[in-house]
């Protein structure tokens, strides 16, 4: 299980529940960086784990930056 606050690239990403899914709000941790101008509901998920997917991959867009890849 992942844990409800992660970090990556500068934000912070909290997830929570709502109703029987699983979404994430991405607050920026420092100044410099850019507020993410999005709905929660856009990374909703059945998992955390893929709430946690789903909010790194917004971050990654956001940013213009080429996703991490998980090498197999």
């Amino acid at each position: 299980m992942v844990s409800d606050k992660s970090q990556y690239r500068g934000y912070e990403i909290r997830l929570r529940q709502e109703w029987s899914n699983w979404c994430a709000n991405i607050i920026p941790l420092r100044d410099d960086l850019p507020m993410l101008a999005m709905s929660p509901l856009r990374t909703l998920s059945s998992t955390p784990e893929e709430a946690l997917a789903a909010a790194k991959q917004n971050v990654d867009e956001y940013l213009g930056i080429e996703p991490q890849r998980q090498v197999a």
